[in-house]
């Protein structure tokens, strides 16, 4: 009878990870779907990654059907609970590893579908490329939320769902609002335009 064969310590770690990270969430908990937005990639030369090494990373996290909306970061995938609770780190991790610097924010799917059913400017925004949408990771900044008390014409901000709605209506690169709210937001925000949302959010 022969014996045992020994795996290699990394073939270990390898099948370790791979049942914490796929077999385990698959078998245990329900898969729910989520989109995950990238901060500040591809828009120019530097800070580039490919959409089909977007979905790779995602699978190799242990995430299952990746889906990529543009060339903007927009990413879609099924994963449990437990494992979207460090999906935004995980994938930037993953990220660095391409040599990309970018913020990850990762929300429910059925949570951005709340968020753009909640628009507050469906009257009035005639343009939904010049309607964008902004989510946080965690609660809008303090000075934030003063934007939403202040009188922006012809333009309109409002906070609905913990995301903010940015009416641009002279166009989003010639809108004080704009620049405003991304000097006073930073890197605690991405935003899209509504119509990328609501494909996001199908």
């Amino acid at each position: 009878m022969t014996g045992a064969v020994a795996l290699p310590p990394t073939s270990k770690s390898f099948l370790v990870l791979f049942f914490k990270k796929v077999l385990l969430p698959f078998f245990l908990a329900p898969m729910d779907r989520y989109v995950a937005l990238l901060r500040g990639v591809n828009v120019g030369r530097a800070n580039r990654i490919a959409m089909a090494d977007l979905r790779a990373a995602a699978t190799a996290l242990g995430y299952t059907e990746p889906r990529t909306l543009l060339n903007s970061g927009n990413l879609t995938f099924s994963a449990s609970p437990a494992a979207a609770a460090t999906a935004e780190a995980e994938l930037a991790a993953a990220l660095a590893r391409h040599g990309v610097t970018a913020r990850v924010f990762v929300l429910p799917r059925e949570g951005l579908r709340r968020i753009v059913a909640a628009n507050p400017f469906a009257g009035i925004a005639t343009d939904p490329a010049r309607l964008l949408v902004a989510v946080f990771s965690g609660n809008v900044p303090a000075p934030v939320t003063a934007l939403a008390g202040q009188d922006w014409s012809p333009d309109s901000f409002a906070i609905v769902n913990g995301a903010g709605f940015l009416w641009c209506a002279g166009g989003i690169l010639e809108s004080r609002l704009g620049k405003v709210f991304a000097r006073t937001a930073g890197d605690a925000t991405t935003s899209r335009n509504l119509t990328t949302m609501m494909k996001l959010a199908a």
